[in-house]
């Protein structure tokens, strides 16, 4: 039977919440034969089934399941409960975990290329292959002709041994995450603006909030159960307001009051301008900027009033001419910004993959140091996060070229030194100087750099100006440890080695509202499967590295060491051993101590590091900043790298849908989930569609100065006029051949959202 992508939608939904709820208890044998589910049959089949807790593989919001387990199989998935983040609701490729486990295309045994061709290999072939060619690579090219690539997906521990391995073994700070490409820009602004990454507040604001503004961020598909909490705070609140800055139309208009379809990579101007009229209306909190803030350049100190006087161009009338928008507009999200209560600012992929990235995460914070309307109740400013552990593993685990563990930095040397007798390596194992960043790191693949370990990710599908990377992971000696293969990095590959999967390791994951879980280990791994952390253990032992590395004998050994790397710092896990994470639906940090319950909001009270004596009084000390004061940037508008042009007259902007995720390694194994959304495609504005000639299902092809693609047009009043969107999952159709490589200067974030694009009707 063939499904449209509502009945589809709403069978999923039916189907996971039955299985959620328990068969039965709510729904009839009509409902159920809808959903596709046979009530008695599953009645029969649930009969010594064991459930597991866990927590989602995909989206970064952090959603508790239950794994099921029968005869040593995936049985099903339900949600849990008993986790607050989802209360027991999952999205539609939440609900089909199980089948991802099972997938036709996993990875069962290593594979060595030879003669051009991927062969089987035992694993001692493999890792005796990767250790050998390394140790040559690092002894003839120097250690920084090595590098490592790793995830936002893999567990804390999996990254953590690996950042061990590289830079205080093989001592080389080329290690990198795919979160540089989606999250590096709100890690620059965190930092930045209060001296710490990470949100001040939690997911607990949302139920308290009284206006959200969403800003890049399709929060209905990219972070469905969020989505959920927002819906019903308006329902049970009509009052609850949401205003959206977005060049698209998105599922989450629907709870829309207003929404500011800007010109895409132009929308500074608007916070800019927000920001002027909360000062001219009177909306600002006088004494908590008095006590709790600083104004700079982004170079000097700078006073209130010349921030004041940065601000008069920003009027709603420049700023609209910008944007593409209404000035009226403009002045009713202020006026409702500075007049609500309560007001949390939500942003994804929209704003951070931008040239301009830092800058626009900086502006979003002023807007709520200026009003006071951060660290109490109902307020934050609060980065949505991407991938399930791109927070835990890479952000606080210190996965990135210029981070170590605990939120540290390479280039301080009392943290290197910290660090190094955690690792049992003297301080000058760890070089001083960050490594290279993802464009960088792969830019020198093939040349300055010799041989790349990739973990748990496709940069050959993910990678921005795509074609311009594809020859350096061909060139160089390429290892990827991975549970899926072919994918269009494994087909590049000098050696595979097959990965345990979500459900058949232990692990942590970090989610975006700063809380820690435990996922069980509830399967054994699919045919010579490894996991990770085990594997990257194993190749240090082979590499001459035994000493360090032999403890690791589990992942609850490793979690013990890492968890030590955060005593005393802002994101202290120390409370949150897996005795107790075992126990509990994650942990808040900080959590300096097995009895502390974890933290709601930082840097106030009832944050354990909050200093009572030095904040004099104050609500709240940013006590990661040498005197306590966060910072408002004066912030210059600033254009998209690639702007259109007479040739290249249309924005190209790129994005997620609801049922698939990333590079389809996973969702795209699952067919109903195929069904729903099966090939690629192109949304193109109906008056642009009426100036070239196009209808819905028309071929279309799309031409940038790097690439050409072709694909089905989608006429739909989505994006703006001049604007087109691709969402970038399918393999058969690499949208990333086309988007720009360009970097935010502070964050090293590619501008995956903005690229002058011409189309022709084919």
């Amino acid at each position: 039977m063939s499904l449209s992508r509502r009945d589809f939608l709403r069978a999923s939904a039916l189907a996971a919440a039955a299985t959620t709820l328990g068969i039965g208890s709510v729904f009839n044998n009509k409902v159920l034969a809808k959903a596709g589910i046979d009530k008695e049959q599953f009645i029969q089949d649930s009969r010594g089934v064991k459930w597991h807790k866990s927590v989602c593989r995909l989206c970064g919001v952090g959603c508790g399941v239950m794994l099921g387990v029968k005869d040593g199989k995936p049985f099903g998935i339900r949600g849990d409960k008993e986790n607050t983040i989802n209360e027991g609701l999952l999205c539609v490729k939440g609900f089909y975990l199980n089948k991802m486990i099972s997938a036709k295309n996993r990875l069962l045994y290593p594979m060595i290329r030879k003669n051009g061709k991927l062969t089987r290999a035992t694993w001692d072939e493999a890792l005796d292959l990767v250790a050998t060619k390394f140790s040559e690579i690092r002894d003839t090219h120097g250690s920084d002709a090595l590098a490592f690539y790793g995830s936002g997906q893999a567990e804390t521990e999996e990254t953590y041994v690996a950042n061990k391995l590289f830079k205080g073994h093989i001592g080389t700070n080329n290690v990198e995450g795919n979160p540089r490409l989606c999250m590096a820009s709100a890690v620059g602004g965190y930092i930045s603006t209060f001296g710490a990454d990470e949100p001040v507040g939690t997911y607990d604001d949302i139920e308290k909030c009284d206006m959200f503004l969403l800003i890049g961020s399709n929060t209905a598909e990219a972070h469905p159960v969020l989505y959920d909490r927002l819906v019903k705070r308006k329902k049970r609140n009509p009052n609850v307001k949401v205003v959206i800055i977005d060049p698209r139309k998105t599922p989450t208009n629907k709870i829309a009051d207003l929404h500011l379809q800007v010109i895409p990579g132009y929308d500074l101007a608007i916070v800019n301008a927000i920001a002027k009229l909360l000062i001219d209306n009177g909306h600002t909190d006088e004494q908590f900027i008095k006590d709790s803030v600083n104004f700079s350049d982004g170079k000097n100190p700078i006073t209130y009033d010349d921030y004041k006087k940065f601000l008069k161009k920003y009027t709603p009338e420049y700023a609209a001419e910008q944007c593409g928008v209404s000035p009226e507009d403009i002045k009713k999200a202020a006026k409702l910004f500075g007049e609500v209560p309560r007001v949390m600012t939500m942003w994804c992929m929209g704003v951070n993959q931008r040239v301009a990235g830092v800058f626009l995460n900086n502006l979003i914070h002023n807007l709520h140091l200026l009003t006071g309307k951060i660290g109490k109740d109902g307020c934050d400013s609060f980065s949505l996060t991407g991938q399930p552990n791109a927070c835990g593993g890479v952000r606080e685990g210190g996965g990135l070229s210029h981070l170590l563990p605990g939120h540290r930095v390479v280039a301080n040397a009392q943290h290197r030194k910290e660090i190094a007798e955690l690792w049992n390596v003297s301080p000058d194992k760890i070089q001083p100087k960050p490594g290279k960043h993802t464009v960088a790191m792969f830019d020198a693949l093939g040349k300055d750099i010799k041989g790349m370990y990739v973990l748990c990710t496709n940069p050959a599908q993910s990678l921005p100006n795509l074609s311009k990377y594809l020859k350096g992971m061909e060139d160089a000696f390429l290892v990827v440890a991975e549970s899926f293969h072919p994918t269009e990095t494994t087909q590049l590959a000098d050696v595979i080695l097959p990965a345990a999967f979500w459900g058949e390791k232990e692990g942590v994951y970090g989610c975006t509202e700063r809380r820690s879980q435990h996922m069980a280990q509830a399967l054994q791994p699919m045919g010579e499967a490894r996991w990770d952390g085990f594997i990257l253990a194993d190749l240090a032992k082979r590499m001459g590295y035994k000493e360090n590395f032999e403890h690791f004998t589990s992942a609850e050994a490793i979690w013990s060491e890492y968890i030590k790397s955060t005593k005393g710092k802002d994101m202290d896990l120390t409370g949150a051993p897996y005795s107790r994470l075992k126990e509990v639906r994650g942990l808040r940090w900080p959590v300096p101590s097995v009895d502390h319950p974890g933290t709601t909001h930082r840097f106030t009270k009832g944050d354990p590091y909050f200093p009572e004596d030095k904040a004099a009084g104050r609500r709240m000390y940013f006590y990661t900043k040498p005197d306590g004061r966060a910072v408002i940037y004066a912030r210059p508008d600033k254009g998209p790298e690639e702007k259109t042009s007479k040739e290249y007259p249309i924005a190209l902007t790129t994005g997620r849908i609801l049922e698939q995720w990333h590079t389809m390694t996973m969702t795209g194994q699952v067919p109903e989930l195929v069904r729903a959304a099966p090939e690629p495609y192109v949304e193109i504005n109906p008056d642009d569609a009426k100036d070239l000639g196009l209808s819905t299902r028309d071929k279309v092809r799309m031409v940038t100065k790097r690439g050409s693609l072709i694909v089905e047009a989608k006429v739909i009043d989505r994006p703006r006029k001049g604007t087109i969107f691709v969402p970038w999952h399918w393999p058969e159709s690499l949208t990333n051949i086309l988007t720009i490589d360009a970097v935010d200067p502070g964050s090293k974030e590619p501008e995956y959202k903005v690229a002058a694009c011409r189309l022709e009707k084919v």
